[in-house]
């Protein structure tokens, strides 16, 4: 069985350019400069990144940004917060569409 998620693809993220380079190049020069050091500390971006990946629910992500929090000084309990905050967030987005679908429900007269 081959799965779906190959760990050895993200090593190929670069080649996502192949064919339309200079889409690729504008996308990697804004990546590159939003996590550099500024308002927030590059390792704060990489927290950051690891909870989004998280949400988002993107293996290659997570992978990648579990280096780099570690890389940037991260240790796993401050990467598992994020993660809770991460889980915290997407779990309310869900609960308060629950208040959109009971007005649904009380407008169609349930």
């Amino acid at each position: 069985m081959n799965p779906y998620f190959d760990k050895s693809e993200l090593k190929k993220f670069g080649e996502i350019g192949k064919n339309v380079p200079h889409l690729a190049e504008k996308f990697f020069d804004w990546y590159n400069e939003v996590f550099k050091d500024g308002a927030l500390s590059e390792r704060e971006k990489a927290l950051i990144a690891l909870a989004v990946a998280h949400a988002t629910q993107c293996p290659y992500c997570i992978d990648a940004y579990t280096t780099a929090c570690l890389e940037k000084g991260s240790d796993l309990d401050q990467m598992t917060e994020a993660v809770h905050v991460a889980s915290a967030i997407k779990g309310g987005a869900c609960l308060i569409h629950g208040v959109q679908m009971r007005g649904h429900a009380e407008r169609l007269g349930m």
